[in-house]
This record gives structure tokens, C-alpha cells and sequence, in this order.
């Protein structure tokens, strides 16, 4: 079981703007204690996008040619979780693994393309 957070994030530049705008979602082995959290980044960057304000809605993230998932969707943490699995992440080893999101996000889509209905974290 996992229990998982999500927030937005930005550093500011010399003159105080916002940049480096990023989505992190963590997934924390439950209980506590039981494994490492898991960290998954997506950054902005060329032909992606993560919610910033409108169009888009809290917790979109996507390219802006293809995949995309919404991070407040069981569904779509359970799939990206179930991918960072499948390529090696051992949540047993109980230290912090920050993985880059956008190589997990076409999997993760394709995954739910498949699924049959919610299931648990």
C-alpha cells in the first residue's frame, strides 16, 4: 500500500521570476518505515507541459504531441507506479529515488489504455 502526495514547484531566477516550473509526485510506502519514498519529477521543458494555470487543470502533465496523465487520478499514480516497478525501483531499499517522470509517462498511458477499472495504491 502507498499513500502519495503531489505539489508544484518553481525556483526563481536572479530577478525573482518563477522558472524551472515542476510537478513531484511522491509515493511513500505505507506503513511508514516499510521502504523508500519514491520521487517522480516532471519538469517543464520542449514539448511538454505541467500545470501552471490555464488551460490546463491541476495535475495535467503531458507532451504536447501525446501522452499525458492527470496526477490526482488513482489510476494514473497506480499505473506510473507499477512502471517505476517493473524498471527497477525497489521501494525495500528505504532511501529517497528521484526519477525523471517523462520516462515513465508513455508506459504509465499505455498501461491504463489496458486497465480494467481503479485499483488500490
Amino acid at each position: 500500500m502507498y499513500m502519495w502526495t503531489m505539489r508544484h514547484s518553481h525556483r526563481k531566477d536572479h530577478d525573482g521570476r518563477s522558472v524551472d516550473c515542476r510537478q513531484i509526485l511522491t509515493l511513500s510506502p505505507q506503513p511508514a518505515g516499510t521502504g523508500g519514498p519514491l520521487r517522480i519529477v516532471f519538469g517543464d521543458g520542449p514539448g511538454r507541459y505541467v500545470p501552471g494555470g490555464a488551460p490546463f487543470g491541476s495535475g495535467d502533465v503531458g507532451f504536447t504531441q501525446g501522452a499525458d496523465l492527470n496526477l490526482h487520478e488513482p489510476g494514473a499514480v497506480r499505473a506510473l507506479l507499477d512502471v517505476a516497478l517493473d524498471s527497477g525501483w525497489q521501494p525495500a531499499e528505504r532511501r529517497l529515488v528521484e526519477i525523471d517522470g517523462w520516462t515513465l509517462l508513455e508506459a504509465a498511458v499505455a498501461a491504463r489504455a489496458g486497465d480494467t477499472g481503479p485499483e488500490s495504491l
